[in-house]
């Protein structure tokens, strides 16, 4: 029986529920959402959505940084976010962060996310160790 690692680093937001920052299980990393809350203080990175957008995926490196994993190593992408309308200002962000490399992705608008969030992500990787 395959064993389940959960992941936990103090350079990402701790979990704001029962659940782990991340989940190594069957050659794979489960990366769990992610707001763009700062590890430091568990604030919002601020009110605007790039703000939050690109802490969003600074935390989710430190996740995958802790795992022992990379950016290339990611094979799938589910974004949540309050308002499409910021939908071209994400790619961008989205497609600096991920330097060229392009998982599967979808990207859905939702009515609320936790603690007053206007993006939320949560991937899954290859698991390299």
């Amino acid at each position: 029986m395959q064993e389940l690692e959960f992941i936990a680093t103090d350079k990402a937001p701790a979990a704001v529920g029962p659940y782990s920052q991340a989940v190594r299980a069957g050659g794979f990393l489960y990366v769990s959402g992610q707001l763009g809350l700062v590890p430091a203080t568990g604030q919002l990175a601020g009110e605007e959505f790039e703000a939050q957008a690109r802490q969003v995926l600074a935390n989710l490196g430190a996740i995958l940084a802790e795992a022992e994993c990379a950016i290339t190593d990611i094979v799938s992408v589910d974004v949540f976010m309050t308002d499409l309308a910021n939908f071209k200002l994400f790619n961008a962000i989205y497609d600096d962060f991920m330097a060229g490399h392009r998982p599967a992705r979808a990207a859905v608008q939702v009515s609320a996310l936790p603690l007053g969030g206007v993006v939320e992500i949560k991937c899954v990787a290859l698991a390299r160790s």
